[in-house]
């Protein structure tokens, strides 16, 4: 690990965790050109980077946090709220149509060996990024929805949860996916991206708590001051990301990124055959 390797590795993780091109699906690319893989040599910093993106929603989202936590206080003690900061019912709903669509996740636990093993197969990775393409690039042609935090139902966040769950192969977007979700079940746009970041909240703290107790064992400390640099990093760029796809799904051209992972995918697939071919 390097100093110019912690803040690359963060740049990527706070530009591809928000923006619908795949993280997991970029970091298999660049490993495969040799790159180091920090999953396997640097888990602990791989965490962290999560962590800095997980900083960077709770502050773009921060009204919405403490809005659904003190709408959530009030349902277990009436009375909480007050003349100044009234209680909005539709905050506490919005919490529990978040805790039901993290639940398909918990599907993903025991897969985690078979989708990191599908991460190291480039043509998989790259025919993954062209569906994320074409996904993205259907999304701008659906009818805009109405559905927002008071009228979303069950239905609504099982759909959303279930594409979270199938976007843990690598070379899906996770934003992406979850975001054209909710917009094709009928939730108004704004509303499915604040809907769909907000859900990452509880997917990244629970990755991170699964790794944790499973997979890490030993930490270089020495390598510290790096790792922050990354995760200072990963936050940074992850915040404007996320401001960047608000405007971009705002003026209808969220679906210009298909361009992007079209390309990427291409190179992913004729990478493999190139490797393939020279090994």
């Amino acid at each position: 690990m390097s100093w110019p390797l912690a803040i690359f590795l963060g740049f990527i993780q706070g530009v591809t965790e928000f923006l619908p091109v795949s993280s997991s699906g970029h970091l298999a690319i660049f490993q495969s050109f040799g790159l180091e893989d920090i999953h396997e040599r640097h888990l602990f910093f791989d965490v962290l980077l999560h962590l800095g993106t997980l900083v960077a929603v709770c502050i773009v989202y921060r009204k919405d946090i403490v809005e659904m936590v003190r709408a959530t206080i009030s349902l277990v003690r009436p009375g909480r709220g007050d003349e100044e900061n009234p209680v909005a019912p539709s905050k506490a709903r919005l919490a529990l149509m978040l805790i039901i669509a993290t639940l398909p996740m918990v599907l993903a636990i025991p897969l985690q060996s078979t989708v990191r093993q599908l991460g190291n197969r480039m043509w998989f990775v790259g025919l993954m990024l062209l569906i994320t393409g074409g996904v993205l690039f259907f999304s701008d042609k659906l009818a805009r929805g109405r559905r927002g935090e008071k009228n979303m139902t069950v239905k609504n966040a099982l759909v959303i949860g279930f594409i979270q769950f199938v976007a843990v192969l690598p070379g899906l977007s996770r934003s992406g996916l979850t975001i054209t979700a909710g917009a094709m079940t009928g939730l108004d746009r704004g509303f499915a991206v604040r809907f769909s970041f907000l859900l990452s909240i509880p997917a990244i703290i629970g990755a991170n708590i699964v790794t944790s107790i499973t997979e890490i064992d030993v930490v270089d400390w020495s390598l510290m001051p790096m790792y922050l640099a990354g995760v200072l990093v990963a936050g940074v760029t992850g915040y404007f990301a996320i401001r960047l796809v608000k405007m971009l799904v705002d003026a209808g051209k969220f679906g210009k990124f298909a361009y992007y992972c079209w390309f990427a995918g291409a190179v992913a697939i004729i990478a493999s055959i190139v490797l393939a071919i020279m090994n």
